[in-house]
């Protein structure tokens, strides 16, 4: 059976079967890289087979979902449970019947949601398994090559979704770099920022960049108005795209400090 190409660099499904001399505009573009070794292919049924997704639990209603061995950029995605539906922010490669099972049992997704496009990957897949759409900020449109009938693109600085979560548009990486907002996560709330907001292994800096890989920065005035932005948001605790990327307390400080000290 012909499956679908998935980029080994940054995880992203095509649309095509076959690689013909494909290449991945997401790991061409100035954010990512295409690297030393070239462009490289896998599809859905070879990571089902040579890789598996350790699930756990950061909260009683917060799982972290990882792929082992770690697989292109290495992220991990989070499984939100909440009383009206749950919700699955940023999106791994990986699909298989294990993971589905839990998340099942948990109670299925109500919507897959995604910072920004390196973590598109196989949404399509999962969102044709639970049947639930996924939200993708309008302004990075252009890059969702694998657009399927679930692709919801949302407008604007917000987006209301229940139980009092919020998407939010932040930019700065992305057009359409968005985080999300879970009041009840943390007594002020948490924020689940992928890597709109690239957390330090110290966890006492939080940085903004065009690129991160290639280190590109981005202009003062765009870092002003992310601070000016977030100051405006009530949280205590973040959330980032790696494992080691968890801060319980004083978030909002620190993501101030953090951008004025750029500033």
């Amino acid at each position: 059976m012909n499956q679908k190409i998935i980029c080994t660099a940054c995880g992203t499904q095509y649309q095509q079967t076959s690689p013909a001399n494909a290449e991945c505009p997401i790991c061409t573009d100035d954010r990512q890289y295409v690297p030393e070794t070239g462009q490289g292919w896998t599809n859905l049924e070879e990571l089902q087979n040579n890789y598996g997704i350790i699930v756990k639990a950061l909260k009683e209603n917060l799982y972290e979902l990882k792929m082992a061995p770690s697989f292109a950029i290495g992220q991990r995605a989070l499984l939100v449970l909440a009383p009206q539906g749950n919700i699955l922010w940023d999106c791994i490669s990986l699909l298989n019947e294990p993971t589905l099972d839990f998340i099942k049992n948990k109670g299925g997704l109500q919507a897959v949601a995604i910072s920004h496009p390196h973590y598109y990957t196989t949404m399509n897949e999962w969102s044709k398994a639970f049947d639930c759409p996924i939200y993708i900020h309008k302004n990075d449109e252009q890059w969702v090559f694998n657009k399927g009938e679930h692709v919801s693109l949302w407008s604007g600085n917000e987006k209301e979704l229940w139980d009092g979560m919020k998407l939010i548009n932040v930019g700065g990486h992305f057009h359409g770099s968005s985080i999300l907002q879970v009041p009840f996560l943390s007594n002020e709330g948490a924020i689940l920022c992928g890597d709109t907001f690239y957390i330090s292994p110290s966890k006492k800096h939080a940085a903004v960049m065009y690129s991160y890989p290639n280190r590109i920065p981005l202009p003062v005035s765009e870092i002003q108005r992310i601070k000016k932005q977030m100051l405006a948001i009530q949280f205590d605790t973040l959330y980032g795209f790696y494992d080691y990327q968890n801060i319980y307390f004083n978030a909002k400080q620190i993501i101030e400090h953090s951008l004025e000290r750029y500033c």
